[in-house]
């Protein structure tokens, strides 16, 4: 029996620039990273894009961009919605 793979979520460092993916969730961290993400209005279901991976992570959600630490890069999962992954 052939069942075919699904992805759920993995780390936003699987996106390249350009690509779009979709928030799954957010890995257990401390509450000061979740306060951060809270008050970026970055919640699980929310479209992002990546704009910019160097020299700082660059996200586009809605009509705000947002300059990502590397512990919220690792806080933050997704769900690829193009093909557009390393």
């Amino acid at each position: 029996m052939n069942q075919g793979l699904t992805m759920t979520g993995a780390s936003l460092k699987i996106l390249k620039v350009g690509a779009k993916g979709i928030i799954t969730g957010f890995s257990h961290t401390n509450d000061r990273v979740m306060q951060k993400l809270k008050s970026m209005d970055l919640r699980p279901g929310m479209s992002i894009t990546l704009e910019q991976r160097f020299p700082r992570f660059i996200i586009a959600a809605g009509f705000q961009r947002f300059a990502l630490d590397d512990t919220l890069i690792h806080a933050i999962y997704v769900r690829p919605l193009n093909r557009h992954t390393s």
